[in-house]
């Protein structure tokens, strides 16, 4: 029998996820040396140490299960957000999360608006349940919300607004969102993923938990990946209403988060000079960059995340290629639509400037 007739009806049609990368993959490609991954947005001061010694305390009770609702991660953030612990749900990262909510919302024929471009996953998750992926274009490379509004109907389930935005780090200000929200039909679910939040600078930035906190219709995807340095634990919770969590945890996996995860979280948590100390590295880095490009004449969109999305005004695939062979990898946008743009991860500063130097002389 063809595939298509066992398949889940319209996953075969999915483009899925390319992520960034790795150094493994470009070591067998192009052999071992010094790399840089500038691909991906990790947090290249690396994590906690305070993390890496809660695993290695961890290690010898790997032999059993973990605790499945993540109590002792779940009661600290909680503490730490002034929440009830029924409004934390905690999972195998964000990506898992936006799973999840497709799972728990998404019936087939509902329609799920998003800005084009941003993270794919939601478009994925829509398409698995069967749901109809409406895309508005970004305008000036931020999310178009009165566009977005326009898209909503009566079979409109959730909105997903990305801010900061990824490929494109710009953010919504806290006045349109506040609009976007007063005009927004009270049955549609909003989902506000901040998983860049932390590394915003913008005073007029809209912080999610005060939506949750006030009850809204929302969900606060967070992650530990970014800020905190945790992306190879694969750990993200959300935050919202005690009804919106609760059909969540309808269709949370029993073990999702596994014990050296949950231990390494509660203390990257508790360590926020490290967390300070990853903020300040990329504020310094963006800083530099901006003034290096400007030296150069490229444009970038001006950033509230921990990367920079530039545009080399010719092919990035191209730019790419041969950063390559300089030990650098970045992320080209073709991906994304913008096939002259790529986007940069914020590194240490010899980071940045050993991606400056190389893109100076790759340009040459």
């Amino acid at each position: 029998m063809k595939i298509e007739r066992l398949a889940r009806k319209g996953i075969l049609r999915i483009t899925p996820y390319i992520a960034g990368k790795s150094i493994e993959e470009v070591e067998k490609e192009l052999g071992a040396k010094k790399w840089i991954k500038l691909a991906s947005n990790e947090n290249l001061l690396g994590p906690s140490p305070k993390a890496v010694e809660a695993m290695s305390q961890e290690l010898p009770t790997i032999y059993l299960y973990p605790d499945g609702p993540c109590p002792l991660l779940r009661q600290a953030l909680a503490q730490k957000f002034s929440l009830s612990e029924r409004m934390v749900v905690i999972s195998n990262g964000a990506d898992n999360l936006i799973l999840m909510i497709a799972n728990a919302f998404v019936n087939e024929g509902d329609e799920v608006v998003m800005a084009d471009p941003t993270f794919p996953v939601y478009t994925n998750v829509t398409q698995i349940m069967g749901g109809k992926v409406i895309k508005v274009k970004l305008k000036d490379y931020t999310h178009d919300l009165n566009g977005m509004l326009k898209k909503v109907n009566r079979k409109t389930k959730l909105v997903f607004v990305c801010n900061p935005n990824n490929p494109t780090g710009t953010t919504v200000s806290q006045e349109s969102f506040n609009q976007f929200l007063y005009e927004l039909p009270a049955r549609v679910i909003v989902i506000l993923d901040e998983a860049y939040g932390d590394f915003v600078e913008d005073a007029f930035y809209p912080n999610g938990l005060d939506y949750v906190k006030g009850k809204r219709q929302m969900i606060v995807l967070r992650t530990f990946s970014k800020v905190y340095g945790l992306a190879g634990l694969r750990i993200g919770y959300a935050l919202g209403r005690e009804d919106l969590v609760d059909c969540l945890y309808q269709v949370r996996d029993p073990f999702p988060v596994h014990r050296l995860a949950q231990v390494a979280a509660v203390a990257a948590l508790n360590d926020r000079e490290h967390a300070l100390r990853s903020i300040q590295m990329v504020y310094e880095g963006k800083r530099y960059l901006y003034r290096e490009l400007d030296k150069m004449g490229l444009l970038y969109v001006p950033s509230q995340a921990n990367f920079v999305f530039i545009d080399f005004e010719r092919d990035s695939n191209e730019i790419f290629q041969t950063l390559l062979r300089e030990g650098i990898i970045i992320r080209p946008g073709k991906t994304w639509g913008y096939p002259t743009c790529a986007r940069v991860t914020i590194g240490r500063m010899e980071d940045n400037q050993r991606f400056i130097k190389a893109l100076r002389k790759v340009l040459k």
